[in-house]
Protein backbone atom coordinates (compact mmCIF):
# COMPACT_ATOMS: atom_id res chain seq x y z
CA UNK A 1 0.00 0.00 0.00
CA UNK A 2 2.89 2.60 0.44
CA UNK A 3 4.44 2.07 -2.98
CA UNK A 4 0.72 2.61 -4.26
CA UNK A 5 0.56 5.99 -2.33
CA UNK A 6 3.98 6.83 -2.97
CA UNK A 7 3.31 5.96 -6.97
CA UNK A 8 0.14 8.11 -6.91
CA UNK A 9 1.99 10.88 -5.33
CA UNK A 10 4.41 11.06 -8.18
CA UNK A 11 1.55 10.54 -11.00
CA UNK A 12 0.21 13.57 -9.00
CA UNK A 13 3.13 15.91 -9.73
CA UNK A 14 2.37 14.32 -13.73
CA UNK A 15 -1.08 15.61 -13.94
CA UNK A 16 -0.91 18.44 -12.73
CA UNK A 17 -0.83 20.47 -16.31
CA UNK A 18 -4.10 18.45 -17.39
CA UNK A 19 -6.17 19.40 -14.82
CA UNK A 20 -6.51 20.60 -11.11
CA UNK A 21 -9.62 18.84 -10.43
CA UNK A 22 -8.06 14.97 -11.33
CA UNK A 23 -4.89 16.33 -9.69
CA UNK A 24 -6.40 16.91 -6.53
CA UNK A 25 -8.53 13.76 -6.68
CA UNK A 26 -5.39 11.68 -6.77
CA UNK A 27 -4.17 13.46 -4.00
CA UNK A 28 -6.84 12.39 -2.08
CA UNK A 29 -6.60 9.09 -3.46
CA UNK A 30 -3.37 9.16 -2.21
CA UNK A 31 -4.63 10.37 1.07
CA UNK A 32 -7.06 7.54 1.57
CA UNK A 33 -4.57 5.04 0.88
CA UNK A 34 -1.94 5.98 3.54
CA UNK A 35 -5.18 6.05 5.96
CA UNK A 36 -6.11 2.74 5.02
CA UNK A 37 -2.81 0.80 5.18
CA UNK A 38 -2.35 2.85 9.06
CA UNK A 39 -5.94 1.45 9.80
CA UNK A 40 -5.28 -1.94 8.29
CA UNK A 41 -1.94 -2.20 10.67
CA UNK A 42 -4.26 -1.38 13.87
CA UNK A 43 -7.37 -3.45 12.69
CA UNK A 44 -6.93 -7.51 11.61
CA UNK A 45 -10.50 -7.39 10.72
CA UNK A 46 -11.18 -6.76 6.42
CA UNK A 47 -12.68 -3.29 5.12
CA UNK A 48 -16.65 -2.53 5.31
CA UNK A 49 -18.88 -4.08 2.46
CA UNK A 50 -19.38 -1.09 1.29
CA UNK A 51 -15.79 0.35 0.44
CA UNK A 52 -14.65 -2.96 -1.52
CA UNK A 53 -15.38 -1.28 -5.02
CA UNK A 54 -12.80 1.79 -3.64
CA UNK A 55 -10.00 -0.53 -2.73
CA UNK A 56 -10.29 -2.29 -5.46
CA UNK A 57 -9.96 0.94 -7.65
CA UNK A 58 -7.31 2.28 -5.48
CA UNK A 59 -5.72 -1.22 -6.18
CA UNK A 60 -5.13 -0.37 -10.18
CA UNK A 61 -1.57 0.49 -10.94
CA UNK A 62 0.07 3.21 -11.08
CA UNK A 63 1.96 2.08 -13.94
CA UNK A 64 -1.22 1.69 -16.31
CA UNK A 65 -2.81 4.62 -15.20
CA UNK A 66 0.22 6.83 -15.99
CA UNK A 67 0.10 4.85 -19.23
CA UNK A 68 -2.89 6.13 -19.99
CA UNK A 69 -2.01 9.75 -19.47
CA UNK A 70 1.05 9.73 -21.54
CA UNK A 71 -1.11 8.61 -24.43
CA UNK A 72 -2.80 12.08 -24.45
CA UNK A 73 -1.15 14.49 -27.29
CA UNK A 74 -0.15 18.37 -26.09
CA UNK A 75 -2.62 19.69 -28.78
CA UNK A 76 -5.38 17.18 -27.03
CA UNK A 77 -4.21 18.70 -23.51
CA UNK A 78 -4.76 22.31 -25.18
CA UNK A 79 -7.81 21.50 -26.43
CA UNK A 80 -9.32 20.48 -23.48
CA UNK A 81 -7.81 23.75 -21.41
CA UNK A 82 -9.30 25.95 -23.86
CA UNK A 83 -12.87 24.33 -23.38
CA UNK A 84 -12.77 25.59 -20.13
CA UNK A 85 -14.23 28.46 -19.02
CA UNK A 86 -12.34 32.13 -17.89
CA UNK A 87 -14.05 31.69 -14.32
CA UNK A 88 -12.90 28.27 -14.32
CA UNK A 89 -9.21 29.03 -15.51
CA UNK A 90 -8.91 31.55 -12.65
CA UNK A 91 -9.66 28.87 -10.06
CA UNK A 92 -7.44 26.52 -11.27
CA UNK A 93 -4.81 28.76 -11.43
CA UNK A 94 -5.41 30.12 -8.02
CA UNK A 95 -5.76 26.61 -6.91
CA UNK A 96 -2.47 25.70 -8.50
CA UNK A 97 -0.10 28.20 -6.98
CA UNK A 98 -1.94 27.67 -3.07
CA UNK A 99 -0.60 23.85 -3.67
CA UNK A 100 3.20 25.31 -5.25
CA UNK A 101 3.44 26.78 -2.06
CA UNK A 102 1.52 24.33 0.18
CA UNK A 103 -1.43 26.00 0.93
CA UNK A 104 -4.64 24.11 -0.05
CA UNK A 105 -7.46 26.54 -0.62
CA UNK A 106 -11.61 24.95 -1.51
CA UNK A 107 -14.20 27.18 -2.07
CA UNK A 108 -16.98 26.20 -0.30
CA UNK A 109 -20.11 27.35 1.78
CA UNK A 110 -20.93 25.50 4.72
CA UNK A 111 -18.58 24.58 7.70
CA UNK A 112 -17.39 20.62 6.50
CA UNK A 113 -19.31 17.53 6.88
CA UNK A 114 -19.58 15.83 10.39
CA UNK A 115 -18.38 12.28 10.58
CA UNK A 116 -20.69 9.43 10.75
CA UNK A 117 -19.89 5.62 12.20
CA UNK A 118 -20.03 4.12 8.55
CA UNK A 119 -16.19 4.35 7.73
CA UNK A 120 -13.07 4.35 9.53
CA UNK A 121 -10.44 7.60 9.04
CA UNK A 122 -7.63 8.12 10.98
CA UNK A 123 -8.49 5.29 13.22
CA UNK A 124 -11.89 7.01 14.24
CA UNK A 125 -15.09 6.79 12.92
CA UNK A 126 -16.07 9.18 10.11
CA UNK A 127 -17.00 9.48 6.34
CA UNK A 128 -15.28 12.27 5.43
CA UNK A 129 -13.48 13.17 2.34
CA UNK A 130 -10.43 14.74 3.43
CA UNK A 131 -8.04 14.79 5.79
CA UNK A 132 -7.58 16.10 9.39
CA UNK A 133 -4.60 18.26 8.04
CA UNK A 134 -6.46 19.63 5.00
CA UNK A 135 -9.75 20.80 7.28
CA UNK A 136 -7.82 22.44 9.30
CA UNK A 137 -6.30 24.36 6.66
CA UNK A 138 -9.72 25.39 5.51
CA UNK A 139 -10.98 28.88 6.57
CA UNK A 140 -14.64 28.44 8.93
CA UNK A 141 -15.66 31.11 7.74
CA UNK A 142 -15.32 33.70 4.45
CA UNK A 143 -12.80 36.65 4.22
CA UNK A 144 -14.85 39.20 2.82
CA UNK A 145 -13.23 42.24 2.05
CA UNK A 146 -11.41 43.07 5.38
CA UNK A 147 -7.69 41.68 6.47
CA UNK A 148 -6.55 41.29 9.69
CA UNK A 149 -8.18 39.96 12.90
CA UNK A 150 -9.34 42.94 14.33
CA UNK A 151 -13.11 44.69 14.39
CA UNK A 152 -13.37 48.31 12.31
CA UNK A 153 -16.00 50.79 13.99
CA UNK A 154 -18.29 52.07 12.08
CA UNK A 155 -19.07 55.87 12.05
CA UNK A 156 -22.02 54.62 14.72
CA UNK A 157 -24.00 57.61 16.21
CA UNK A 158 -22.16 57.62 19.71
CA UNK A 159 -25.00 59.43 20.76
CA UNK A 160 -27.39 56.67 20.37
CA UNK A 161 -25.39 53.72 20.65
CA UNK A 162 -25.68 52.38 16.37
CA UNK A 163 -23.74 49.10 16.16
CA UNK A 164 -21.40 48.06 13.49
CA UNK A 165 -23.05 46.21 10.72
CA UNK A 166 -21.10 44.06 7.60
CA UNK A 167 -22.30 42.26 5.11
CA UNK A 168 -22.34 39.38 6.90
CA UNK A 169 -25.14 40.13 9.07
CA UNK A 170 -25.10 41.43 12.64
CA UNK A 171 -21.10 41.71 12.91
CA UNK A 172 -18.54 41.60 10.93
CA UNK A 173 -15.94 39.54 11.12
CA UNK A 174 -11.74 39.11 10.17
CA UNK A 175 -10.39 36.20 9.58
CA UNK A 176 -6.66 34.73 8.06
CA UNK A 177 -5.82 31.57 7.76
CA UNK A 178 -2.84 29.43 6.60
CA UNK A 179 -0.39 31.76 7.63
CA UNK A 180 -0.60 34.79 5.70
CA UNK A 181 -0.75 38.11 7.65
CA UNK A 182 -3.00 39.49 10.05
CA UNK A 183 -4.61 37.42 12.42
CA UNK A 184 -3.69 33.77 10.98
CA UNK A 185 -0.80 31.98 13.08
CA UNK A 186 2.12 30.27 11.21
CA UNK A 187 0.86 26.83 12.10
CA UNK A 188 -2.22 26.87 9.79
CA UNK A 189 -4.59 27.89 12.82
CA UNK A 190 -7.65 29.85 12.12
CA UNK A 191 -8.39 33.23 14.66
CA UNK A 192 -11.98 34.08 14.26
CA UNK A 193 -13.99 36.73 16.10
CA UNK A 194 -17.46 35.91 17.70
CA UNK A 195 -18.38 39.63 18.07
CA UNK A 196 -18.68 41.98 20.94
CA UNK A 197 -22.17 43.50 22.31
CA UNK A 198 -23.36 46.27 21.02
CA UNK A 199 -22.76 50.09 22.89
CA UNK A 200 -25.31 51.10 24.70
CA UNK A 201 -27.95 53.51 23.67
CA UNK A 202 -28.61 56.55 25.88
CA UNK A 203 -31.93 58.30 23.79
CA UNK A 204 -33.16 61.70 25.05
CA UNK A 205 -36.29 61.35 25.36
CA UNK A 206 -37.96 64.49 25.74
CA UNK A 207 -41.14 63.64 26.77
CA UNK A 208 -39.83 62.04 29.50
CA UNK A 209 -38.01 64.47 30.85
CA UNK A 210 -40.95 67.10 30.35
CA UNK A 211 -42.77 64.52 32.43
CA UNK A 212 -40.29 64.67 35.41
CA UNK A 213 -40.11 68.49 35.02
CA UNK A 214 -43.93 68.63 35.17
CA UNK A 215 -43.73 66.37 38.47
CA UNK A 216 -41.26 67.86 39.98
CA UNK A 217 -43.12 71.36 40.01
CA UNK A 218 -46.46 69.79 41.09
CA UNK A 219 -44.86 68.68 44.09
CA UNK A 220 -42.85 72.30 44.50
CA UNK A 221 -46.25 73.44 44.46
CA UNK A 222 -48.00 71.08 47.09
CA UNK A 223 -45.16 71.72 49.12
CA UNK A 224 -46.01 75.48 49.20
CA UNK A 225 -49.74 74.30 49.65
CA UNK A 226 -48.94 72.50 52.54
CA UNK A 227 -47.04 75.31 54.05
CA UNK A 228 -49.66 77.66 54.00
CA UNK A 229 -51.98 75.36 55.87
CA UNK A 230 -49.71 74.48 58.18
CA UNK A 231 -48.85 78.51 59.08
CA UNK A 232 -52.10 77.95 60.55
CA UNK A 233 -51.21 75.16 62.84
CA UNK A 234 -47.64 76.54 64.15
CA UNK A 235 -48.01 76.45 68.14
CA UNK A 236 -47.08 79.75 69.99
CA UNK A 237 -44.38 78.55 72.56
CA UNK A 238 -41.03 78.55 72.76
CA UNK A 239 -38.53 76.85 70.85
CA UNK A 240 -38.08 73.43 71.88
CA UNK A 241 -34.69 72.53 73.44
CA UNK A 242 -31.64 71.91 71.00
CA UNK A 243 -27.92 70.72 71.53
CA UNK A 244 -26.58 72.96 68.71
CA UNK A 245 -28.81 75.53 68.10
CA UNK A 246 -28.69 76.71 72.35
CA UNK A 247 -25.00 76.56 72.06
CA UNK A 248 -23.86 78.43 69.25
CA UNK A 249 -24.96 82.51 69.05
CA UNK A 250 -27.83 83.56 66.96
CA UNK A 251 -26.89 85.28 63.89
CA UNK A 252 -30.30 86.58 61.44
CA UNK A 253 -27.43 87.48 58.19
CA UNK A 254 -26.45 83.40 58.32
CA UNK A 255 -29.29 82.93 56.25
CA UNK A 256 -28.80 85.18 53.59
CA UNK A 257 -25.53 83.74 53.09
CA UNK A 258 -26.84 80.15 53.34
CA UNK A 259 -29.13 81.81 50.40
CA UNK A 260 -26.99 83.20 48.26
CA UNK A 261 -24.31 79.98 48.61
CA UNK A 262 -27.55 78.03 47.37
CA UNK A 263 -27.87 79.90 44.34
CA UNK A 264 -24.49 79.78 43.56
CA UNK A 265 -24.51 76.43 43.77
CA UNK A 266 -27.63 75.11 41.86
CA UNK A 267 -26.55 77.46 39.03
CA UNK A 268 -23.21 75.84 38.97
CA UNK A 269 -25.00 72.62 38.92
CA UNK A 270 -27.38 73.80 36.18
CA UNK A 271 -24.14 74.40 33.80
CA UNK A 272 -22.30 71.24 34.26
CA UNK A 273 -25.17 69.25 33.28
CA UNK A 274 -26.48 71.85 30.21
CA UNK A 275 -22.99 71.16 28.93
CA UNK A 276 -23.34 67.44 29.52
CA UNK A 277 -23.67 65.45 26.67
CA UNK A 278 -26.24 63.29 28.17
CA UNK A 279 -28.36 66.30 29.80
CA UNK A 280 -31.82 65.03 29.24
CA UNK A 281 -31.22 61.93 30.94
CA UNK A 282 -29.27 64.07 33.84
CA UNK A 283 -32.05 66.62 34.23
CA UNK A 284 -34.84 63.91 34.22
CA UNK A 285 -33.05 62.30 37.48
CA UNK A 286 -33.00 65.57 38.91
CA UNK A 287 -36.37 66.32 37.65
CA UNK A 288 -37.63 62.84 39.46
CA UNK A 289 -35.23 63.07 43.01
CA UNK A 290 -36.27 66.86 43.94
CA UNK A 291 -39.95 66.16 42.97
CA UNK A 292 -39.86 62.98 45.38
CA UNK A 293 -37.61 64.86 48.14
CA UNK A 294 -40.15 68.29 47.78
CA UNK A 295 -43.46 65.18 48.54
CA UNK A 296 -41.96 63.56 51.46
CA UNK A 297 -41.22 66.94 52.91
CA UNK A 298 -44.90 67.96 52.60
CA UNK A 299 -46.55 65.26 54.18
CA UNK A 300 -44.00 65.37 56.64
CA UNK A 301 -44.19 69.20 58.04
CA UNK A 302 -47.45 68.67 57.81
CA UNK A 303 -48.53 65.80 59.56
CA UNK A 304 -46.03 67.60 62.50
CA UNK A 305 -46.23 70.96 63.66
CA UNK A 306 -43.39 72.50 65.40
CA UNK A 307 -43.20 75.96 67.30
CA UNK A 308 -40.27 78.47 65.81
CA UNK A 309 -36.73 77.56 66.52
CA UNK A 310 -36.06 81.56 66.55
CA UNK A 311 -38.33 82.95 68.34
CA UNK A 312 -37.53 86.68 66.74
CA UNK A 313 -38.49 85.47 63.27
CA UNK A 314 -41.10 87.58 61.87
CA UNK A 315 -44.07 85.79 60.48
CA UNK A 316 -47.55 86.66 58.87
CA UNK A 317 -50.44 86.81 61.39
CA UNK A 318 -52.30 83.86 61.65
CA UNK A 319 -56.07 84.32 59.48
CA UNK A 320 -57.91 82.57 61.71
CA UNK A 321 -59.71 79.84 59.21
CA UNK A 322 -58.93 78.50 56.00
CA UNK A 323 -59.84 78.99 52.38
CA UNK A 324 -59.77 77.70 49.04
CA UNK A 325 -58.86 81.44 47.91
CA UNK A 326 -56.80 82.01 50.87
CA UNK A 327 -54.79 78.61 50.56
CA UNK A 328 -54.20 79.95 46.84
CA UNK A 329 -53.45 83.85 47.53
CA UNK A 330 -50.23 82.56 49.90
CA UNK A 331 -48.98 79.96 47.34
CA UNK A 332 -48.93 82.65 44.81
CA UNK A 333 -46.60 84.80 47.38
CA UNK A 334 -44.54 82.08 48.14
CA UNK A 335 -44.17 81.49 44.37
CA UNK A 336 -43.08 84.90 43.82
CA UNK A 337 -39.88 84.35 45.67
CA UNK A 338 -39.33 80.67 45.07
CA UNK A 339 -39.48 79.91 48.08
CA UNK A 340 -36.40 81.98 49.75
CA UNK A 341 -36.43 84.51 52.53
CA UNK A 342 -33.53 86.42 50.64
CA UNK A 343 -36.50 88.36 48.76
CA UNK A 344 -38.78 89.07 51.93
CA UNK A 345 -41.75 86.73 50.04
CA UNK A 346 -41.37 83.77 52.67
CA UNK A 347 -43.11 84.98 55.43
CA UNK A 348 -45.13 82.19 56.49
CA UNK A 349 -43.61 79.23 59.52
CA UNK A 350 -44.25 75.87 59.91
CA UNK A 351 -41.76 74.11 57.44
CA UNK A 352 -39.32 72.75 59.61
CA UNK A 353 -39.26 68.66 59.24
CA UNK A 354 -37.45 68.76 56.99
CA UNK A 355 -35.01 71.40 55.82
CA UNK A 356 -35.11 73.15 52.28
CA UNK A 357 -32.20 74.66 52.49
CA UNK A 358 -30.07 71.66 53.30
CA UNK A 359 -31.99 69.26 50.95
CA UNK A 360 -31.13 72.15 48.00
CA UNK A 361 -27.26 72.48 49.34
CA UNK A 362 -26.92 68.23 49.12
CA UNK A 363 -28.34 67.95 46.06
CA UNK A 364 -26.41 70.55 44.20
CA UNK A 365 -23.01 69.08 45.63
CA UNK A 366 -24.34 65.30 44.60
CA UNK A 367 -24.92 66.34 41.14
CA UNK A 368 -21.80 68.53 40.68
CA UNK A 369 -19.74 65.30 41.85
CA UNK A 370 -21.61 62.98 39.93
CA UNK A 371 -21.75 64.21 36.68
CA UNK A 372 -18.67 67.24 36.43
CA UNK A 373 -15.71 65.78 35.29
CA UNK A 374 -13.32 63.05 37.47
CA UNK A 375 -10.47 65.81 37.22
CA UNK A 376 -12.13 68.69 38.63
CA UNK A 377 -11.15 68.01 42.07
CA UNK A 378 -10.56 71.28 43.03
CA UNK A 379 -14.53 71.96 41.93
CA UNK A 380 -15.94 69.24 44.24
CA UNK A 381 -14.35 70.17 47.03
CA UNK A 382 -15.25 73.76 46.44
CA UNK A 383 -18.85 72.19 46.38
CA UNK A 384 -18.37 70.27 49.69
CA UNK A 385 -17.20 73.03 51.63
CA UNK A 386 -19.92 75.27 49.89
CA UNK A 387 -22.51 73.16 50.81
CA UNK A 388 -21.09 72.60 54.73
CA UNK A 389 -20.62 76.27 55.62
CA UNK A 390 -24.74 76.90 54.27
CA UNK A 391 -25.88 74.20 56.28
CA UNK A 392 -24.24 75.53 59.27
CA UNK A 393 -25.32 79.11 58.21
CA UNK A 394 -28.84 77.45 58.49
CA UNK A 395 -28.14 76.47 61.75
CA UNK A 396 -26.59 79.81 62.85
CA UNK A 397 -29.17 82.07 61.52
CA UNK A 398 -31.84 79.38 63.71
CA UNK A 399 -33.67 78.60 60.18
CA UNK A 400 -33.98 75.28 61.19
CA UNK A 401 -33.75 73.01 64.54
CA UNK A 402 -30.44 70.23 64.44
CA UNK A 403 -32.76 67.24 63.71
CA UNK A 404 -34.37 68.84 60.44
CA UNK A 405 -31.03 69.13 59.00
CA UNK A 406 -29.68 65.54 59.74
CA UNK A 407 -32.96 64.16 58.46
CA UNK A 408 -32.76 66.29 55.45
CA UNK A 409 -28.95 64.99 54.68
CA UNK A 410 -30.12 60.90 55.39
CA UNK A 411 -33.32 61.43 52.94
CA UNK A 412 -31.64 63.18 49.95
CA UNK A 413 -28.07 61.15 50.13
CA UNK A 414 -29.97 57.86 50.47
CA UNK A 415 -32.69 58.81 47.80
CA UNK A 416 -29.64 59.69 45.67
CA UNK A 417 -27.53 56.61 46.06
CA UNK A 418 -30.38 54.04 45.80
CA UNK A 419 -31.72 55.72 42.95
CA UNK A 420 -27.98 55.60 40.93
CA UNK A 421 -27.65 52.30 42.02
CA UNK A 422 -30.52 51.29 40.92
CA UNK A 423 -30.04 53.39 37.26
CA UNK A 424 -26.28 51.96 36.94
CA UNK A 425 -26.98 48.40 37.79
CA UNK A 426 -29.62 46.63 34.94
CA UNK A 427 -30.39 43.20 37.01
CA UNK A 428 -31.63 45.57 39.64
CA UNK A 429 -33.93 47.42 37.22
CA UNK A 430 -36.18 44.28 37.04
CA UNK A 431 -38.22 42.75 40.09
CA UNK A 432 -38.25 39.87 41.62
CA UNK A 433 -38.59 37.99 45.14
CA UNK A 434 -34.86 38.49 45.78
CA UNK A 435 -34.52 41.89 44.26
CA UNK A 436 -35.83 43.85 47.55
CA UNK A 437 -35.10 47.36 46.40
CA UNK A 438 -37.99 46.87 43.82
CA UNK A 439 -40.25 47.23 47.01
CA UNK A 440 -39.84 50.79 46.91
CA UNK A 441 -42.95 52.88 46.23
CA UNK A 442 -41.72 54.88 43.92
CA UNK A 443 -39.81 51.51 41.58
CA UNK A 444 -42.67 51.67 38.76
CA UNK A 445 -41.51 55.65 38.27
CA UNK A 446 -38.01 54.95 38.52
CA UNK A 447 -38.39 51.52 35.85
CA UNK A 448 -40.74 53.89 33.91
CA UNK A 449 -37.99 56.78 33.43
CA UNK A 450 -34.73 54.16 32.95
CA UNK A 451 -35.78 51.54 31.18
CA UNK A 452 -34.08 52.35 28.03
CA UNK A 453 -30.92 53.71 29.73
CA UNK A 454 -28.96 50.58 29.65
CA UNK A 455 -25.96 51.64 31.15
CA UNK A 456 -23.76 53.97 33.54
CA UNK A 457 -24.16 57.38 31.91
CA UNK A 458 -20.63 58.64 30.60
CA UNK A 459 -19.26 61.73 31.18
CA UNK A 460 -18.99 63.12 27.75
CA UNK A 461 -19.59 66.83 27.45
CA UNK A 462 -20.42 69.52 24.30
CA UNK A 463 -21.19 72.76 23.57
CA UNK A 464 -24.83 72.77 23.98
CA UNK A 465 -26.05 75.99 21.17
CA UNK A 466 -25.59 75.53 17.47
CA UNK A 467 -23.97 78.22 18.22
CA UNK A 468 -20.69 79.82 17.76
CA UNK A 469 -19.76 76.59 15.23
CA UNK A 470 -16.11 77.69 16.78
CA UNK A 471 -17.14 75.78 19.65
CA UNK A 472 -19.37 72.51 18.08
CA UNK A 473 -16.17 71.49 16.09
CA UNK A 474 -13.83 71.76 19.00
CA UNK A 475 -13.99 68.30 20.56
CA UNK A 476 -17.42 68.11 21.25
CA UNK A 477 -17.18 64.31 22.39
CA UNK A 478 -14.72 65.23 25.44
CA UNK A 479 -15.03 63.13 28.60
CA UNK A 480 -13.59 62.82 31.47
Amino acid sequence: MLVVSCSLQYFNKLALPLSPRFARMCQMIGRNTRHESISAKNVDTGPPPERTDRLETEQQEPAERAEATERLQPAERAEGAERLQPAERAEGAERLQHQQEGMVVEPHQGYGSFPSPSSNVNGRQGDMDESEAFLSSRPLLHDHEHSGDHWRPGSADVEHGAADQTASGGYGYQTTAGGGGGGGAADGTTRVNIGTPAPPRFPKERLKTLLALLWMVFNFVLTLTSLAITHERVPDTAPLPDAVLDTVPTGAWALKVSEITIMVLVNSAFLVVLLHRHRFIVFRRIFLLMGLLYMMRSVLYFVTALPKPDPDYKCDPKAGYLSAALVASRVLKLLGGFGLSINGQHVFCGDYIYSGHTVTLTMAYLVLREYSPRHWWPLHWAALLAAANGVVMVLVARGHYTVDVLIAYYVTTRLFWIYHTLANNAALKEGGTHNYLSRLWWFPAFRYFERNVRAPVPRHYEWPLPWPRCLIRKRTDRSS
